[in-house]
């Protein structure tokens, strides 16, 4: 099992669902474990992302109801104080998300971090979306964002941010034809923060700066070189009908 997922982890995220189909017909005893879904809160009908984060055995726990589905009586839940950062963090991730992706599904998960005697916070993100914008006929993005935070010291945390951005578009248009760019970026980021405003304040504003980082990487690393190869293998029509002066 952790070899398929390491497999999964390098492969092109427009290449997955031919992979995943691969591994559930090799490993069918561990379909739940590959498969990645997204489930309904039936109590509050509102969407949350399953991931090992919010599992126990083979349930998977909500963030807005605290319950596990299928129900699970011993299944592990946060402390009262973690649930109360868990379910602020919904709220206000959500209303990033609508901000930032005008739409989409967010899921926050918060736990005691026994080692350090801090915490660790997981937010994610999901986007799908299909022929909305531009040549754009279909494309993904998935956002995984870990945060470990350190006991609080003289007023004062140590935040480590581990972020994950799997992104997948697919446009089509009768000039260039059918285009697909698919690619994957990790970043770390760790900071020493006063405490004074909230943990979720400082989470907040590492997230957001983050992202940034990682689109504009994206942009550069992924877009910027694709123009380059694109505009040298295909010249404009203006610069192709240009002609060298008579000598």
């Amino acid at each position: 099992m952790e070899a398929a997922m390491d497999l999964m982890r390098r492969m092109p995220p427009a290449s997955a669902e031919t992979a995943l189909n691969a591994l559930l017909s090799l490993l069918p005893d561990h379909s739940l474990d590959l498969l990645s879904q997204v489930c309904m809160d039936k109590e509050n009908l509102k969407e949350y992302i399953l991931c090992e984060y919010n599992r126990d055995a083979d349930s998977y726990r909500s963030p807005w109801s605290n319950k596990y589905d299928p129900p699970l009586e011993d299944g592990t839940v946060p402390s009262e104080e973690m649930r109360n950062l868990e379910i602020e963090a919904n709220e206000v991730f959500s209303d990033y998300r609508d901000q930032y992706y005008e739409g989409g599904i967010s899921s926050v998960y918060v736990w005691e971090d026994e080692d350090n005697g801090g915490f660790i916070a997981c937010f994610l993100i999901k986007k799908d979306g299909k022929g909305t914008r531009g040549y754009m006929q279909i494309g993904s993005w998935d956002a995984i964002h870990v945060i470990q935070v350190g006991p609080e010291k003289e007023g004062a945390a140590h935040y480590c941010l581990n972020s994950t951005v799997m992104l997948s578009l697919t446009t089509d248009n009768k000039q260039s034809g059918t285009f697909n760019l698919s690619g994957s970026i990790r970043r770390q980021m760790s900071m020493t923060l006063a405490v004074a405003d909230g943990h979720l304040v400082n989470m907040g504003k590492m997230i957001e700066e983050m992202e940034g980082k990682l689109r504009n990487s994206l942009d550069q690393v992924y877009f910027g070189k694709t123009r380059e190869m694109v505009c040298t293998l295909r010249p404009p029509p203006e610069v192709l009908n240009m002609r060298l002066p008579d000598s």
